[in-house]
């Protein structure tokens, strides 16, 4: 269980954005005491906030226990406090002094620190506005802003009991660990051992449609599927398998064909992984046939096992160039051996959008879960009905 930064004093707005950021440090392994969250609030508070790079040396110098939670650190920095420019986080040591950062040319310490709040507050703002556009109306400086704040998601693998059974607090009664503590007392009565169902992580497979009507959110979904197989790991199924195939996320893209690019998505740079899948894929921005790649898929890789018991999620916004009836057909057999089956549309969180394309209607029938995914917002709502499953 996560314990929360207290908030011993909380004079304004700018110390709860600044506890937020303590938080999302701690959410992305970082290990942030109560301690270090109240010195970096004491530290920022002497600098200024004013100084970006001011507050992210008080705040690298007091969070940090090691170098290596340098990286996370940037990471998380570039997300919470992303200026409207884009540039890399400082790594030099300031020039200024306490003084100076504290003091404006007036010699009034209110005034900077009034500034620096209202900066705070704006950036903060400026990235929740972000949050919720859609990204096919986004430039590229914006692109660039909303691909740092993939790192803030952080998706958890929907769980399916095992076999095995293992220790709880409560269930049912361990005989055999029960009277081995009490052999271990020479007989006398010993604490009763409980033990629960095991759980194990459930297979996760992505179908990223990247046909030339999806292709103003292809990247965004890339990086989604991305965030999705570093994320989640350690689900392979018995006997094992080959690289790529026994591993807690698949990843597919559907066009015109079916392309497996798992082993891309797994580089752990998001850069890197984005260009080893586009040398992958050799049908970007060309048709739609849902049906026969999903034919492809089930004959080849779900009907022998990967789809079954799984966590399949489709991204596509639903338009078909070939037959609704195949389309129907392979979403039937899909339903039957998946343990849910989730589409993403683009244009579901739309004003107005109705569900009217041939792909859409013949597919919905066999859709459990039929939700946006325009947005990094959606994106994050898409991992909590995953995690669900």
């Amino acid at each position: 269980m996560t314990t929360t930064v207290p908030a011993p004093a909380l004079r304004h707005d700018a110390d709860e954005l600044l506890l937020g950021f303590a938080r999302a440090l701690r959410a992305a392994g970082v290990a942030v005491t109560p301690d270090r969250a109240q010195s970096f609030l004491e530290a920022a508070s002497l600098v200024g906030l004013g100084d970006q790079r001011a507050t992210y040396w008080a705040g690298r110098t007091t969070l940090c226990s090691g170098p290596d939670d340098a990286e996370r650190y940037d990471q998380v920095f570039t997300s919470w406090f992303i200026a409207q420019e884009t540039s890399s986080v400082p790594r030099e040591r300031p020039e200024q002094t306490t003084s100076q950062a504290e003091l404006d040319d007036s010699g009034d310490p209110g005034r900077h620190e009034v500034e620096g709040e209202d900066e705070v507050r704006a950036m903060a703002s400026g990235t929740e506005v972000l949050r919720h556009r859609d990204i096919a109306e986004m430039d590229a400086r914006e692109r660039a802003r909303l691909a740092a704040l993939f790192a803030t998601l952080h998706p958890v693998a929907p769980r399916r009991a095992a076999t095995r059974r293992t220790a709880w607090h409560r269930g049912d009664v361990d005989a055999g660990r029960t009277l081995r503590r009490m052999l271990s007392r020479m007989g006398e009565p010993a604490e009763i051992a409980w033990r629960r169902r095991a759980t194990r992580p459930r297979r996760v497979v992505l179908l990223v449609d990247v046909s030339g009507s999806m292709s103003a959110y292809a990247d965004a979904l890339l990086r989604l599927s991305h965030v999705f197989a570093q994320g989640i790991r350690g689900a392979r199924p018995p006997g094992g398998g080959r690289a790529g195939a026994g591993s807690a996320v698949e990843v597919f893209t559907v066009g015109t064909r079916l392309t497996h690019i798992t082993r891309a998505m797994q580089l752990r740079d998001a850069e890197r992984a984005i260009v080893a899948a586009g040398a992958t894929v050799p049908d970007w921005s060309g048709g739609t046939r849902l049906g026969e790649t999903l034919k492809i898929f089930l004959d080849r890789w779900g009907q022998r096992g990967m789809a079954r018991g799984a966590v399949v999620v489709v991204f596509s916004d639903g338009w078909e160039r070939g037959e609704p009836d195949l389309l129907a057909e392979q979403m039937r057999r899909l339903h039957r051996l998946a343990h849910r089956v989730v589409w993403v549309n683009p244009h579901r969180g739309k004003e107005g959008y109705l569900p009217v394309q041939q792909g859409i209607v013949a597919a919905l029938p066999f859709v459990d879960d039929f939700v946006a995914g325009h947005s990094l917002t959606t994106f994050a709502e898409l991992i909590e009905v995953v995690a669900r499953a």
